[in-house]
């Protein structure tokens, strides 16, 4: 069990505390929602949740095989619906890895990305979209040009 607390700051703002780090995070309603944008708002904490998930589940399974993700990097697009009720409708995940796309583990790899913890809790009427690129060269192709 892990536990976060949250002072509500008014204006719409949270600081909220992780219990095990006490790390704290601010969090503020978007600008198209009464609030200022001036931080992460909950619905942008859920699509960073998602992405980040994505590759540290994929850095979990590929360390099991010495298989390292260091330097990957990524970007996630989060689309609210446009009709009540107000929710994530689309959460759109672009991640680059730098291994090659005929690396051996790509595809153990590539299912522990769709079986990250936060993939599983999003409820199915949520778009999820997960682009990956696989940017590193075949090491046989360097070998011989």
């Amino acid at each position: 069990m892990v536990e976060v607390t949250f002072d509500y700051q008014g204006n719409f703002r949270c600081e909220s505390t992780h219990g095990p780090s006490t790390s704290k995070l601010l969090t503020d309603a978007p600008t198209d929602n009464e609030g200022r944008g001036e931080a992460f708002s909950p619905t942008d904490l859920v699509a960073t949740a998602l992405v980040t998930c994505i590759i540290t589940t994929m850095a979990i399974a590929g360390k099991k095989h010495d298989v390292l993700l260091d330097g990957s990097k990524g970007k996630i697009q989060k689309i609210m619906s446009t009709t009540p009720p107000r929710r994530i409708a689309e959460l759109i995940a672009e991640i680059e890895i730098p291994l090659s796309p005929s690396h051996p583990m790509r595809a153990r790899l590539e299912a522990a990305a769709h079986a990250c913890p936060v993939h599983k809790s999003l409820h199915p009427e949520v778009k999820i979209k997960i682009a990956m690129r696989w940017t590193g060269e075949d090491s046989f192709q360097r070998s011989f040009p």
